[in-house]
């Protein structure tokens, strides 16, 4: 701890070991949009209740609303700007595209990172679809067509 109060943490971001100093009640959303600049990650409802959060964190999904980032030092973390690029999107991407599966993008990116996560998990029907991406909310009622974007990369 530095004599400011804050902490020392070493931290991989999409792939980038990073150093940085952080306040011990720094949340891992703060430092990913405030301190690396990675704003696709969203700031919604600060609660862990919406999703616009999500990001990977060995593979799994968390919200980084309610994550602290001194937790996760020495962790390896994925935002939406580590999973593809406008010329190679990831599946999950593509497929959100070709489905329609938004329509004003602020939820996209965790609705994204969580579809990445629960493929992991290799769902098996739409209900388990549904279910998994339960905790990711789409204000603009894009959900029928997230869930048909998965459905798609699952194979279903």
């Amino acid at each position: 701890m530095s004599s400011d109060g804050r902490i020392a943490l070493s931290i991989t971001i999409n792939g980038q070991p990073r150093e940085v100093a952080v306040a011990p009640c720094a949340t891992l959303l703060d430092l990913i949009r405030d301190q690396f600049g990675l704003t696709g990650t969203k700031k919604g409802c600060d609660m862990g209740a919406c999703g616009a959060c999500t990001v990977l964190a060995r593979g799994r999904r968390i919200k980084s609303c309610l994550a602290l980032a001194a937790s996760y030092a020495g962790e390896a973390i994925t935002t939406i700007e580590g999973i593809g690029t406008p010329q190679d999107l990831h599946p999950l991407q593509a497929a959100f595209i070709r489905h329609d599966a938004l329509q004003c993008g602020y939820c996209t990116p965790g609705q994204i990172l969580s579809g990445i996560a629960l493929l992991a998990e290799n769902p098996q029907d739409l209900a388990t679809i549904r279910e998994g991406m339960s905790g990711n909310l789409c204000r603009c009622g894009a959900h029928p067509n997230i869930v048909a974007a998965i459905a798609e990369v699952a194979g279903l």
